[in-house]
C-alpha cells in the first residue's frame, strides 16, 4: 500500500487525484485550508474505497502550513509515495490593478510552496529509492501572461530542471499543464466563463487519468490534451512580441491575471 499527499484536495484537479487515487488502492493525505471539507472528503473516501484518509488543514499561503506539510512529508516513518502539489489560485485583474500583496500571496502558493514542499518529500523518496512528484502549472506557463503565467512558468522550469537532476534515482518527477478545466478555479477568482468556448473546456477526470499515465512512462511535461498540445505547439512557432499581445488579449477575456 502506498500513501500520496495532495494539496488543494477539496476541489477540481486535486479532488480528481483523490478519487483516482483512491480507487487505485492508494492511502491518501489530504491538504486544504477548509477543515469541514477535508472530513467530508476524506469521509467519502475512506467509506467508498476503503483507503486511509488522513486529513491536514494547513494555508501555503502562510508560513505554518507549508512548515505543517513540510514535516509530514519529511517523516520518515510514515512515508509518502506520491506528491500532487495541486494548491493554487488566480488573481482578477491587470498588472497595477491587483495588490501587490495579493501577487507575492500567488508567488508563495504557486513558487514558494512548491518548491520546499517538492524538496522535502524528494529526499526521503531518494533515500527510498521510488517516487513521484507531480506539480500542477498550466498552459499559461508558455505565453507572457502576468504573474500567473510567470509563475506557472517557473513551476514547469523547476519540476524539469529537477526531474534532470534526480534522473536514476528512482524519483520521477512531473509538470502537469492542463487548459481550462471545469472546477471552482474561476469562481472562487471572481472571474466569468461564460465567454470561454466550450471546446476549450476538459474534465478533471479524464485530465487526471492521462496525467498519471505520463507519468507512469516517466514524462517530465504532461500537457494532457491533443487539443492542448497543438496550442502549446503553435506558441513556440509564433513571435515572442506576436504571442504577448494575443495571450494579453485573450488572458483579459478568459484567465487570470
Amino acid at each position: 500500500m502506498t500513501t500520496a499527499l495532495i494539496t488543494g484536495a477539496t476541489a477540481g484537479i486535486g479532488a480528481a487525484f483523490a478519487r483516482r487515487l483512491a480507487a487505485d488502492g492508494h492511502d491518501l493525505i489530504l491538504v486544504a485550508r477548509d477543515e469541514k471539507r477535508l472530513h467530508e472528503h476524506a469521509t467519502e473516501l475512506h467509506d467508498r474505497h476503503r483507503v486511509e484518509a488522513e486529513v491536514l488543514r494547513a494555508d501555503l499561503s502562510q508560513e505554518e502550513g507549508i512548515a505543517a506539510v513540510e514535516a509530514r512529508l519529511s517523516d520518515r516513518k510514515r512515508p509518502v509515495d506520491l506528491l500532487v502539489n495541486n494548491a493554487g489560485f488566480g488573481n482578477k485583474g491587470r498588472f497595477l490593478e491587483v495588490p501587490v500583496a495579493d501577487e507575492l500571496t500567488m508567488l508563495r502558493v504557486h513558487c514558494e510552496a512548491v518548491l520546499r514542499l517538492t524538496m522535502a518529500a524528494a529526499r526521503g523518496m531518494r533515500e527510498r529509492r521510488r517516487g513521484g512528484v507531480v506539480n500542477v502549472a498550466s498552459v499559461a506557463a508558455f505565453v507572457p501572461r502576468g504573474t500567473y503565467g510567470a509563475s506557472k512558468a517557473w513551476v514547469v522550469q523547476f519540476t524539469q530542471g529537477a526531474a534532470r537532476d534526480l534522473a536514476g534515482s528512482g524519483v520521477r518527477l512531473m509538470a502537469l499543464c492542463p487548459g481550462f478545466v471545469r472546477t471552482e478555479f474561476h469562481q472562487r477568482a471572481g472571474m466569468g466563463t461564460d465567454n470561454i468556448p466550450g471546446w476549450m473546456w476538459l474534465d478533471a477526470d479524464r485530465l487526471v487519468d492521462a496525467a498519471l499515465r505520463d507519468l507512469a512512462r516517466g514524462k517530465s511535461l504532461s500537457v494532457p490534451d491533443p487539443r492542448y498540445k497543438a496550442l502549446t505547439g503553435l506558441s513556440k512557432l509564433v513571435p515572442r512580441g506576436a504571442l504577448g499581445r494575443v495571450s494579453s488579449t485573450t488572458g483579459r477575456k478568459y484567465g487570470p491575471n
